[in-house]
């Protein structure tokens, strides 16, 4: 039987420390491990915005970009479990344990989970006049030409990267991946021509889709993202079993009281539910989770298992 912190300080008498009793009583600290700007941490500026109405102190975004986000991650791992230092975590979250053979932090030991935000496809993009006009003109194309069509990413081991390693083995295909430092110039070279197509985030291709400077072939969840209707799933339409997302969760420093945990989960889930974020996550092709604790923890531990696989097999490494 589990008993809170608060109702064994009440069993024995003992008074509930005021700083859990009050919390919080000052500023409350989101790190995000990217650089401003990016679909991450606009996620993170709207889920902060709108936490601070319910939580009544200021959550603030503080970017923490480097080394494939274990800067930033590193920094909450040594934070103070106190609910004042929070993780905006990505799909990155789950794979740098198979990637990167000595991190700074053990990863499931390292924080607890507060709620799992939502997920996302990624986009599989080409230029609008690329000679590819479905998924299956990819495969045929690539099975004609081993080694000859190239996709592009934001670097090794990022989701962009990892779809296409699913997707080649999966479609049992050969092909090409070069890595960018970025989505930025990994984008900037798919439109230029340089590179045949790409396994984009949705928040990153958006607006290029928008502005008719690339084309959609499939998203790589099970079925249509609400966001794009109109775009086939890689699944339904010729990769069966095909599943690549991305995600966006929250966390805290490990042996950070339950009662915040379970207070920041409520105001979490307030925020996600408001008409602010839904149209942002709308708009992204974010489903919405907003569940318990546990459910971000079940999840992402699924995910460092089907991609450690998929890293394995394919003896990806983070350089």
């Amino acid at each position: 039987m589990t008993v809170t912190l608060a109702a064994a300080a009440a069993a024995s008498g003992i008074a509930v420390p005021s700083a859990l009793a009050a919390y919080p009583e000052k500023l409350v600290r989101i790190i995000v491990p990217f650089a401003p700007g990016g679909g991450t941490d606009l996620i993170a500026r709207i889920l902060g915005s709108e936490m601070s109405k319910d939580l009544g102190q200021s959550v603030i975004i503080e970017n923490k970009p480097g080394a494939g986000t274990i800067i930033g991650t590193d920094s909450v791992a040594k934070s103070a479990p106190d609910g004042y230092t929070l993780l905006l975590a990505t799909f990155a979250h789950a794979v740098n344990p198979s990637l990167q053979p000595k991190l700074p932090y053990v990863t499931d030991k390292a924080f607890a989970p507060v709620i799992l935000i939502g997920r996302s496809p990624n986009v599989l993009v080409v230029k609008p006049d690329s000679p590819y006009k479905s998924v299956q003109d990819i495969i045929v194309a690539a099975k004609a030409k081993p080694g000859g069509l190239t996709f592009a990413s934001q670097g090794n081991g990022t989701s962009a990267h990892l779809a296409g390693e699913l997707f080649k083995n999966l479609a049992k295909l050969d092909l090409t991946h070069v890595p960018y430092k970025g989505a930025g110039p990994a984008l900037t070279d798919l439109i230029g021509g340089q590179v045949d197509m790409m396994f984009g985030t949705a928040a990153a291709v958006a607006p290029f889709l928008q502005s008719g400077k690339l084309r959609a072939l499939g998203v790589t969840t099970t079925q249509r993202s609400q966001a794009m209707p109109n775009v086939p799933a890689i699944a339904e339409s010729s990769v069966p079993g095909y599943a690549a997302e991305s995600w966006y969760g929250l966390y805290a420093p490990v042996g950070t009281p339950p009662e915040i945990i379970a207070k920041l989960n409520a105001a979490a889930k307030k925020a996600i539910l408001t008409e602010t974020f839904r149209k942002q996550a709308k708009d992204e092709g974010v489903i919405i989770a907003a569940g318990e604790p546990a459910e971000l923890d079940t999840y992402v531990r699924g995910e460092e298992i089907r991609w450690r696989k998929i890293i394995k097999e394919n003896s990806i490494t983070a350089n």
